[in-house]
């Protein structure tokens, strides 16, 4: 019977095993990313088990802990197992977090009587990297016009994230935080100590990086990994506020990388921050990643 006897907690010395999973299963949702789960693993507390040939993800934050439904070949036994085991472990309304559509539409055919519900703030925006690359058409023209102001008005290059700028970038983080006001902000805070990690493991991660240097000064930087075949995930984009329209080059510069190697870029979801799901929104998005959490109030009794 699965219990919490058969989780362990996610390193980064587990890497080999994660890429050779999901070499079989390969995921769309950041969450389940190996690179995401290690640099957020401070706030989050990623757990594993792997039980018949499944990976089965435990994360605990601010107290509550939540399971993601299994990672593997389908085995109707082992899911009645997994959503017990999330009913028995967290006190949440919703224990079992990103279902994919397709493994929601199989746990309603195991039983009929579970809701899942949409979980909207974790819905993630997927754009065509060509798209974010070349800005065509009416639909782009004010962040051509802010892109094509930022360049006229500094002078400043692009050029990759090594290990002979991470002091640099460590620094930029710096005053990156100060002017946003990180140690007043819970969310920042922690996204800063995750930035903090990806940088620090930069050669042991399978992440690559760009910056924007605004004369001498890094002004803006990404840091990006192949999340699947023919889809980029961008982890990490930050900028200086002092340089009007940077965060639109940043984008725009990384996708220019990308577009010659993935389909599409997946900038992850807005965690339900209005600013941050109008700012998403305006870019259009392909198609969003969908995902479901289990709503506990319809589980009782268990699943037979």
């Amino acid at each position: 019977m699965l219990g919490k006897k058969n989780f362990k907690p996610v390193t980064l010395e587990d890497r080999a095993f994660f890429e050779r999973h999901y070499a079989l299963y390969p995921q769309t949702h950041s969450d389940n990313n190996f690179t995401s789960m290690v640099c957020w693993n401070h706030f989050m507390h990623y757990r594993y088990a792997y039980v018949k040939k499944n990976v089965i993800l435990e994360c605990t934050a601010a107290g509550v802990t939540r399971l993601h439904p299994p990672i593997g070949p389908r085995d109707p036994e082992l899911m009645r197992e997994v959503i017990q085991l999330a009913l028995d472990m967290s006190d949440n309304n919703k224990p079992l977090m990103l279902i994919d559509p397709e493994t929601a539409k199989w746990m309603k055919e195991i039983d009929p009587d579970l809701m899942l519900v949409p979980d909207l703030n974790h819905f993630e925006y997927v754009y065509r990297s060509t798209d974010l690359a070349e800005l065509s058409g009416r639909k782009y023209l004010k962040i051509r016009s802010q892109i094509n102001k930022f360049r006229k008005k500094y002078q400043h290059s692009v050029e990759p994230i090594t290990q002979e700028n991470r002091e640099e970038i460590m620094e930029f983080l710096v005053k990156w935080c100060e002017s946003k006001r990180c140690k007043k902000n819970f969310t920042l805070a922690h996204e800063v100590e995750a930035f903090s990690y990806a940088i620090e493991h930069l050669t042991e991660l399978p992440l690559r990086g760009l910056l924007i240097r605004v004369g001498s000064q890094v002004g803006a930087i990404s840091l990006f990994e192949r999340l699947n075949a023919n889809t980029a995930l961008i982890h990490f984009e930050k900028g200086l506020p002092e340089y009007e329209g940077i965060y639109k080059v940043i984008n725009a510069e990384t996708a220019a990388i990308l577009a010659s190697e993935v389909e599409y870029i997946n900038r992850e979801s807005d965690l339900g921050v209005r600013g941050l799901r109008k700012a998403k929104l305006r870019y259009h998005p392909h198609h969003m990643v969908e995902v479901y959490s289990l709503n506990r109030r319809t589980c009782f009794p268990v699943i037979k």
